[in-house]
């Protein structure tokens, strides 16, 4: 997984009554000359966002910025719209009101190609990989090289084979999703979410469903990416372990209330003035 940066060069608010504890992110990795418009510009930001089904508002005045190469978590209790949100960022459901920026762009103020292209910029790992049953690991992977790289089988088969490698599954490239366990269809996710390079990698409660090993294994592989790759990443997730050991910063979306009401860096809001937000990042030993 140390060699993901050449594999990458050869594969082609308004937020109202919220505690904030922001600071520059612990474990920042190296990603290269920025100018300094583009060093103090986030590479994400969502503008006082509103999540609604129809008449039913999920949560309101969502605000925060994501930098280049930080890990960023949503989290909440369960209900609050961490997933729906994530789905209003990758473009997958239109706001009911505000803004998500990417590079100072406004997506979904876009044309429609434009929006495709930006998409082209994201990788997602959804909770159940949502890999094809149909497919091998290593069709599933090559099928978004085809589909938006233009590669050829050949040149689809040879990337996907490596991005397979890259997250531990060298030699289960003709398995099928079946064929292998939960742990290893994340990781075949992974690797396909990887497959176009992208600059932002979502993920969407990476660990549900795994045993600790494979969770940690996959928390790692995580780190490494940002690591070796410098990727911009978006973690939605309840999980403990991964919020403390992947997070530079968060945010605490609260499902009575259906709006944000922390963010800053996990370690600190364990200490935060919320009880609810201290309750939940402590296993309720308050």
């Amino acid at each position: 997984m140390s060699d993901l940066r050449s594999s990458s060069q050869a594969s082609e608010g308004a937020t109202h009554g919220i505690l904030r504890l922001d600071g520059p992110p612990s474990r920042r990795s190296s990603i290269g000359p920025e100018s300094a418009t583009d060093a103090n510009r986030p590479q994400v930001e969502v503008r006082d966002v509103t999540l609604a089904y129809g008449p039913e508002v999920i949560q309101s005045g969502i605000a925060f910025s994501v930098r280049k190469g930080e890990i960023f978590v949503i989290m909440g209790d369960s209900g609050c719209g961490k997933s729906t949100l994530m789905r209003h960022m990758i473009g997958l459901q239109r706001p009911a009101r505000g803004e998500v920026l990417y590079n100072g762009r406004s997506f979904w103020s876009a044309q429609e190609d434009e929006r495709d292209r930006l998409m082209l910029k994201f990788g997602v790992l959804y909770q159940d990989a949502a890999l094809f049953s149909g497919m091998t690991l290593e069709e599933n992977v090559g099928l978004p090289l085809e589909e938006h790289a233009r590669l050829k089988p050949s040149e689809a088969r040879d990337v996907a084979r490596l991005k397979l490698a890259l997250v531990g599954l060298g030699g289960f490239e003709e398995f099928y999703p079946s064929e292998v366990s939960g742990g290893m269809r994340k990781r075949a996710g992974l690797a396909r979410a990887m497959a176009l390079d992208p600059e932002i990698l979502f993920f969407d409660e990476p660990s549900a469903g795994l045993d600790p090993l494979s969770a940690r294994l996959l928390d790692d592989l995580i780190l490494e990416l940002r690591a070796s790759a410098g990727t911009t990443i978006v973690l939605v997730t309840h999980e403990l372990s991964s919020i403390f050991e992947l997070g530079d910063n968060a945010v605490f979306l609260d499902a009575e209330r259906r709006t944000m009401i922390a963010q800053g860096k996990p370690a600190e809001l364990r200490e935060s003035g919320e009880p609810k937000v201290k309750a939940f990042l402590s296993r309720g030993r308050v």
